[in-house]
């Protein structure tokens, strides 16, 4: 008696290619509220631009997917899919706006990609994030987007996911094993320096009489590479940076309330005249700004900050503000670029080990113009 055996990659004789190419269209999108042009659908399913074309208009024509837009398309029907991924996500601490940002938009975009999202708060603590790398471990996520400050702890989670044969991608900080996303943080660092030391050669005539760097050391050099970038940025562009008194403090992992009191004792200690700060993000940033407020010494002060954060643009159209730049990293983008990311690892594509984001000087001067919908975002009736 004969055995009969499965072949695969064969094509039968009954199957109808138009049809699997039309299905492998509808396979493209991986959401009803996803929209896609024609050639990122073509990328997708490997067909000529034409074809491509061809099968999306019949596809509109027919009321499974339906015009959205001038160029984009978006499907009527939820794609079948082999597989739901559940994804873990230890995010940092909500008590950080740009924190919040990120994680609102990963929320959105994981729900879009019909992903399952099991979502931890680090808690900007060593032993939490330990803990929550364990649970991702013990549910057995397909991967885990990792946002932990505390570089002592990083081999430790890395050895857990390894093990775990967990893939994972960590934000602003690198892990060993992990692909990155975030800022080339010495570059942003750069960004900032230069524009500081512009503006005090604008403005000061006898230059800047101490430097103050507010960092976050729990994040190790990787994240405190900004404030190198802003003394780098600094000599670049000026001879006083060599020769300026320059203090560098810990914010206990970039809080306002932290900074706050460490700079209003400094105010006290050193009573500066002309002091260039340089912080490691906007919360940081903006807790320097109202302590020199507070001390009537506003004017004594210039700050960049990090991040681009709304309470940051909202600082600097304020009239005469100090807050003289920060560097806009877009956070409420990074959702729907980490969850491409993330399916392009479950799906064993190429990926790249380091995804830098973009990054913009913001100043008083081009932030309308960079953020132009502040103001309507603030009075929409969802945000009340």
């Amino acid at each position: 008696m004969k055995t009969a055996r499965k072949v695969t990659g064969v094509k039968r004789g009954y199957t109808i290619q138009a049809v699997v190419r039309a299905v492998s269209i509808i396979n493209a999108f991986q959401s009803t509220s996803e929209v896609l042009d024609l050639r990122v659908v073509a990328a997708r399913v490997g067909l000529h631009k034409a074809t491509t074309f061809r099968l999306l208009e019949t596809l509109v024509e027919t009321h499974l997917l339906e015009r959205a837009g001038k160029q984009g398309y978006r499907c009527c029907v939820q794609p079948a899919r082999t597989k739901r991924y559940r994804i873990g996500y230890g995010s940092q601490s909500s008590l950080l706006p740009f924190t919040a940002t990120v994680s609102d938009s990963l929320v959105v975009a994981a729900n879009a990609a019909n992903i399952d999202l099991l979502v931890l708060s680090n808690g900007l603590s060593p032993r939490v994030a330990l803990q929550n790398a364990d649970t991702f471990v013990t549910e057995k996520v397909d991967l885990v987007i990792d946002s932990q400050i505390n570089i002592g702890v990083a081999a430790q989670i890395a050895v857990k996911f390894s093990e775990a044969r967990i893939p994972f991608i960590a934000l602003d900080i690198p892990h060993p094993g992990a692909i990155y996303f975030g800022a080339d943080n010495y570059k942003a660092g750069r960004m900032a320096g230069r524009h500081l030391a512009r503006w005090a050669t604008k403005n000061w005539k006898s230059g800047p009489e101490q430097i103050i760097l507010l960092g976050v050391d729990a994040a190790g050099p990787l994240l405190n590479a900004r404030l190198t970038g802003v003394i780098d940025g600094i000599n670049e562009v000026s001879s006083f940076g060599h020769n300026t008194p320059t203090h560098h403090y810990d914010t206990k992992g970039g809080q306002f309330e932290a900074t706050l009191d460490i700079v209003r004792r400094h105010i006290r200690r050193k009573k500066p005249e002309r002091a260039l700060i340089g912080a490691v993000n906007d919360s940081t940033a903006l807790a320097a700004l109202q302590a020199f407020r507070e001390a009537g010494i506003e004017r004594s002060c210039a700050i960049a900050g990090q991040d681009g954060s709304l309470a940051a643009r909202d600082e600097m159209r304020r009239s005469s503000s100090r807050l003289i730049c920060s560097v806009a990293y877009f956070p409420e983008t990074y959702g729907e670029r980490i969850v491409r990311l993330a399916l392009d690892v479950l799906k064993h594509k190429p990926v790249a080990p380091a995804i830098f984001v973009q990054h913009e000087l913001l100043t008083p001067q081009n932030v309308d113009k960079v953020y132009p919908n502040d103001t309507w975002m603030k009075s929409s009736p969802e945000r009340i």
